[in-house]
C-alpha cells in the first residue's frame, strides 16, 4: 500500500522515464489499493503536469510498434483499444502513417518471410504469406500491394 502522495511520486518518477497511457497508471494505483479519489487526483496531477498524456503516448507506441517491431495497422489499433486509448485519439494517431510506410515494413518482412518458407507452388507461397502478414496486422490491401511488387 502507498499513500497517495508516495503514488503521484512513484508515478511522476516513472512517467518522466517512458512514456505511459493514463489506464497503466491507474491499474498501478488499484494495487496499491488507493481509493478512486485518490486515485482521480493523482490521475490529474499527472496529467496537469503532462507527465501522462495519452496522445504523446499512443504515438511513440504506434511509431515503436511499426518500425521498430513490424506490426501492421490493426495489430496496434487492438493494443492501443486494449489500453483503453480512446478511438478520436486512436485514429488520429494512425492515420498519421501512411501506407507508403506500412509497405516499407511489410516488403522486407515478406521478401524473409519467403526464403525460410516451402510451398508446392506459387498459390501455396501466396497464402501461407498472406496468412503471415494478416497475423502480424497488415490490411489486405497492403498485403496485396507487396506481393504484387
Amino acid at each position: 500500500m502507498k499513500t497517495e502522495h508516495e503514488a503521484y511520486l512513484t508515478l511522476a518518477a516513472l512517467c518522466a522515464k517512458t512514456e505511459h497511457c493514463q489506464h497503466e497508471m491507474q491499474e498501478k494505483m488499484r494495487r496499491w489499493e488507493l481509493t478512486d479519489e485518490q486515485q482521480a487526483r493523482v490521475m490529474e496531477r499527472l496529467v496537469k503536469e503532462r507527465y501522462v498524456d495519452d496522445e504523446r503516448y499512443a504515438r511513440a507506441f504506434v511509431n515503436d510498434k511499426v518500425r521498430y517491431n513490424k506490426w501492421g495497422r490493426l495489430k496496434v489499433e487492438q493494443a492501443l483499444w486494449q489500453k483503453h486509448i480512446s478511438d478520436d485519439i486512436r485514429s488520429r494517431v494512425l492515420d498519421e502513417i501512411d501506407d507508403d510506410e506500412y509497405i516499407s515494413v511489410l516488403q522486407p518482412l515478406l521478401k524473409q518471410k519467403r526464403k525460410s518458407t516451402k510451398a508446392a507452388n506459387d498459390y501455396e507461397m501466396k497464402q501461407k504469406l498472406i496468412r503471415f502478414a494478416l497475423g502480424r496486422g497488415f490490411t489486405y490491401d497492403i498485403i496485396c500491394q507487396c506481393l504484387e511488387n
